[in-house]
């Protein structure tokens, strides 16, 4: 059966209920949790405290969207212009991103591009017309600082799906999973453990390191995969020889993330929700937080298997999900993937084509400890944000934009309303590869090129919750 067919089957027994004239579909999704999805042109999101029983000792209170997080899967039609409303019952101010749309500014959900908020115990709709198809998500964009119950350290968060023309393949079963960090604290302990490859290039260490004691970080020790921790949820169940379509989101505020599953190869067919020029498998998927992957894997290894972070404590502490194959009863089995499993974005893409853009963009990426206060200050060309009118666009023109990360932090980087295409990674060139969120190396360098067609103020920033309130961002400005 194809996706379509299966969600008919998923939802046989959906609640249907009118809305403001519209049809609202709400049905279980075909997920290792109790997520919701909601599909139609109108939507409604309430924002308020949750609890979320992760296992059954140990429940954590945050914020979420419709009683729970994630939030519910919401289902549009790329081209059908639709409705979302928001009702916010918290005592702070609010923000909604739809993440990875080519949507105006003033309904992308960032404050920076003009979007208005959505008052504390009010509410307030946005309506847009949704493109392109694709895997997005949605989540909020306030900010955080010194406040770990802010922003996205909650449970703001879910996927939203953009419905195309095109047949996505025949598959047996689809399932959404959300990877997911919770009660973040801060420390000054080095917690970089996320880097792509270590041994890679890096072109942009500097001659001398800075030596000044760091400032505070955020880090986590609970993880979870959508809405429970290793071994409390049920597992993804399956059948040998089917093939399992996979829609994976680093829904983290705080760290890139790993994902294996033994014995298995993921077949990587989307980046961000973009189709990729060169489907490939891989032992091991990388994601830094906003990015998504799609990915099928052939249930070709009967048992009972754990899918999950490759770093032992990362795993233990609950980031994975059981996956049972009929007739199998065993306790699930974990095995380190093979060693040469280094991420590498670029047996994705094609072959280098066309000149290059004319205009050209530089970005670069410092760290300043204790620039702000106990915290460290992040920078880009020199100063935090504010940069008034320094990253000016022309509407039309194609740019190439050279990201130069001077950290030793690896940086997932993400532009609003626009998309990227990947030219150069690691010192590979490459072409194709669409993405709105990419992971900078440590000390590396990443091209990128894009071209100016979403006319407004146009937020660029680390999806690292902490480092973009902390400095880690720019506005692009049309002339």
């Amino acid at each position: 059966m194809d996706r379509r067919d299966f969600l008919k089957l998923a939802g046989a027994a959906a609640v249907a209920g009118p809305l403001r004239g519209q049809q609202l579909m709400e049905h279980p999704l075909p997920v290792a949790s109790g997520a919701k999805e909601i599909s139609g042109t109108v939507f409604n999101l309430e924002i308020a405290p949750v609890t979320v029983e992760l296992a059954p000792n140990r429940v954590v209170s945050t914020i979420g969207y419709n009683g729970m997080s994630p939030g519910p899967l919401l289902r549009m039609k790329e081209g059908v212009p639709v409705t979302l409303n928001v009702v916010n019952k918290t005592d702070t101010p609010e923000f909604v991103h739809c993440h990875g749309l080519l949507i105006p500014g003033d309904v992308d959900g960032a404050e920076e591009e003009g979007t208005q908020p959505v008052p504390p115990h009010g509410s307030r709709s946005y309506q847009f017309t949704p493109t392109p198809a694709g895997t997005r998500w949605y989540h909020t964009h306030a900010m955080s600082m010194d406040d770990l119950h802010k922003g996205t350290f909650t449970g703001q968060f879910g996927f939203l799906i953009v419905e195309g023309g095109a047949n996505p393949g025949r598959y047996d079963q689809e399932h959404y999973l959300a990877l997911r960090d919770w009660e973040p604290y801060f420390t000054n302990q080095y917690m970089d453990t996320d880097d792509l490859d270590p041994s890679g290039p890096k072109p942009e260490k500097p001659a001398v390191l800075d030596t000044r004691p760091p400032g505070l970080e955020v880090a986590s020790d609970l993880y979870s995969i959508n809405d429970k921790v290793l071994g409390a949820g049920e597992p993804i169940r399956v059948k040998a020889g089917e093939r399992v379509l996979f829609h994976f989101l680093n829904a983290s505020a705080i760290e890139n993330r790993h994902l294996a599953l033994p014995g298995h190869k993921f077949n990587v067919v989307a980046l961000d929700g973009n189709p990729v020029p060169k489907p490939a498998a891989v032992n091991v998927l990388m994601m830094g937080p906003g990015e998504r992957i799609d990915a099928w894997v052939e249930m070709n290894q009967p048992g009972v298997w754990v899918m999950g972070a490759p770093e032992d404590m990362v795993r233990d502490n609950g980031l994975g999900v059981v996956v049972e194959y009929a007739n199998q009863r065993r306790s699930p089995q974990w095995m380190p993937p093979p060693q040469q499993s280094a991420w590498d974005y670029t047996i994705f893409g094609k072959a280098p084509a066309g000149p290059a853009p004319t205009e050209h963009l530089d970005m670069i990426f410092e760290k300043v400890p204790r620039g702000a206060g106990k915290f460290n200050l992040f920078t880009v060309n020199g100063k935090p944000y504010p940069h008034d009118r320094e990253f000016l666009l022309k509407q039309g023109t194609r740019y190439r934009l050279t990201f130069r990360n001077r950290t030793d932090d690896s940086h997932p980087l993400h532009l609003h309303r626009h998309q990227l295409e990947l030219v150069e990674i690691y010192g590979k060139a490459t072409s194709g590869i669409i993405k709105d969120t990419i992971v900078a190396p440590s000390y590396g360098r990443v091209m990128v090129d894009f071209t100016a067609d979403q006319p407004g103020p146009t937020l660029f920033h680390c999806h690292i919750q902490h480092h973009m309130d902390y400095g880690f961002k720019a506005l692009l400005n049309y002339a």
